[in-house]
């Protein structure tokens, strides 16, 4: 792996793993604009938790060495949590402020999973 392609996907994979653990922790505070947010979406409140637990579990399978298969899997979780925040905003008719950090989160995951070494891809045996 390139120096250059190193650089790319710690600057990614640091900025990702940032915005997740950041908006993960706030979901799990009990806050009232978290609350009215997710509300507004049209989802229970309790999914509020289940975001944050998965988010912050993300962060560490994607940060810590080895297990491939199962950073797959959490890339694929940030990818999919990412892109349904985007649906549901665009769904109840939020502005376009409303996408920029689900976006930028969706970027910064395939840029991570795109440019990450070998030794954090999964086996193929």
């Amino acid at each position: 792996m390139s120096k250059r392609n190193k650089i790319i996907y710690w600057i990614a994979t640091l900025w990702l793993a940032l915005g997740m653990t950041s908006t993960g922790i706030v979901q799990l505070i009990p806050l009232k604009e978290e609350a009215e947010m997710i509300k507004h979406l049209g989802y229970p409140l309790y999914f509020l938790t289940l975001l944050g637990v998965w988010k912050l579990l993300g962060v560490i399978a994607i940060l810590i060495p080895k297990f491939g298969l199962l950073k797959e899997w959490a890339y694929a979780g940030f990818f999919f949590a990412m892109s349904g925040a985007v649906i549901s905003h665009l769904a109840v008719g939020d502005d376009a402020s409303a996408l920029f950090g689900p976006i930028l989160l969706i970027v910064l995951t395939v840029i991570s999973w795109y440019f990450r070494p070998e030794n954090r891809k999964c086996s193929s045996n």
